[in-house]
């Protein structure tokens, strides 16, 4: 089994190829029947971290009593840049409305040079804001490539907001899968839960560290993004 770290802030979530002309459900129905046809041993892998956090109060706030709720933030492009960590990426495009093309930073793998590449949907509403990940390839030599085919993977980064009493909060809810084909040795030998235990152990404790880096991001752009406007205000 072949690990990737990552350091520092920056954060990454792995998922299968998908056809941007079909509906999202259609990917979701691809990767299912491309993993039900195979029959090789596999490693499934899941982790999921909440945290709750305090919300600064930017409620008619502006010059004009104009409300600044982080609902706005994160339906405006600065909000969803700062969902996918934008200054974490190598490039970052915009497919769609809501779909983007993230790069992550080159890592290397065993001498090898392994680029991550994101296809990462943003579902922002007036009641909560969804990140999910709708693909995740390798791109490098052939030899990196060849193991997109050995694993899926899902993620969904769900925030919600509320108040209790008169203080804001901002929740998030991260679920991560991936599934690994078992192919080499001498891990085909051994049982699943040999690879899916201590996986498991390293996916939770990736999360774990990744989600509060993730949310003191996300509150300082949000707090940028409303001084940004006063400023304009005044």
């Amino acid at each position: 089994m072949r690990v990737i770290q990552t350091a520092g802030s920056n954060y990454s979530f792995p998922l299968q190829q998908c056809s941007f002309s079909r509906k999202r459900i259609g990917v979701v129905e691809v990767i299912k029947s491309n993993l039900s046809d195979s029959d090789a041993k596999r490693a499934n892998l899941s982790a999921r971290k909440k945290e709750r956090i305090k919300l600064p109060k930017h409620d008619g706030i502006g010059g004009d009593n104009k409300s600044f709720h982080i609902s706005e933030f994160l339906s405006h492009k600065s909000g969803v840049e700062a969902m996918l960590n934008k200054r974490a990426l190598q490039s970052f495009e915009s497919i769609d409305s809501n779909m983007y093309r993230c790069t992550l930073p080159q890592v290397q793998l065993l001498n090898f040079g392994v680029a991550p590449v994101l296809i990462l949907q943003v579902n922002p509403t007036s009641e909560d804001c969804t990140v999910e990940m709708l693909s995740c390839k390798f791109e490098g030599s052939d030899l990196v490539e060849q193991q997109n085919d050995h694993f899926s993977a899902s993620m969904v980064n769900r925030i919600t907001w509320e108040t209790v009493g008169s203080q804001p909060f901002l929740n998030i809810d991260v679920k991560l899968n991936i599934s690994l084909e078992i192919y080499t040795m001498p891990f085909t030998m051994l049982p699943t839960s040999a690879v899916e235990s201590p996986g498991n152990l390293m996916m939770q404790a990736l999360v774990d560290r990744l989600v509060p880096l993730l949310l003191q991001q996300l509150l300082q752009d949000y707090d940028n993004w409303v001084q940004q406007h006063q400023k304009s205000q005044s």
